[in-house]
């Protein structure tokens, strides 16, 4: 009697379990949960990429200093930094002539005829 007793019981707690188990995997596998499962981790994704975007730029700042120093970008131009006569005139002078045309040149035309190739 006691043996059927603990066997029922057993049967019984499994039972209970092994729903409880299925009825939870159900609701997580249910189109809502799984909405929400990819909407947090759409989310996520999205503070992890701002995350390595914002140390790329601070990586950016910080070589852009490291170059600027390292070729002496960041300091002060010499006082005797001017062009000679005749290399400022032409740095400020125009090229050509203000009122020349370009022509594009005329590029033979192909006939789409296949047969005169063959």
């Amino acid at each position: 009697m006691f043996r059927r007793t603990f066997w029922f019981t057993a049967g019984a707690a499994a039972g209970v379990w092994a729903t409880t188990k299925v009825n939870r995997k159900l609701r997580q596998l249910a189109p809502e949960s799984l909405a929400a499962q990819a909407a947090d981790k759409a989310i996520e994704t999205g503070h992890r990429l701002k995350e390595f975007a914002l140390d790329v730029r601070a990586g950016m700042v910080q070589r852009e200093a490291e170059l600027g120093e390292a070729l002496g970008l960041d300091a002060p131009p010499p006082e005797d930094r001017e062009l000679p006569e005749g290399r400022r005139r032409a740095a400020l002078g125009a090229t050509r002539p203000p009122h020349t045309t370009y022509t594009h040149p005329v590029l033979p035309t192909h006939s789409n005829n296949r047969n005169e190739d063959h």
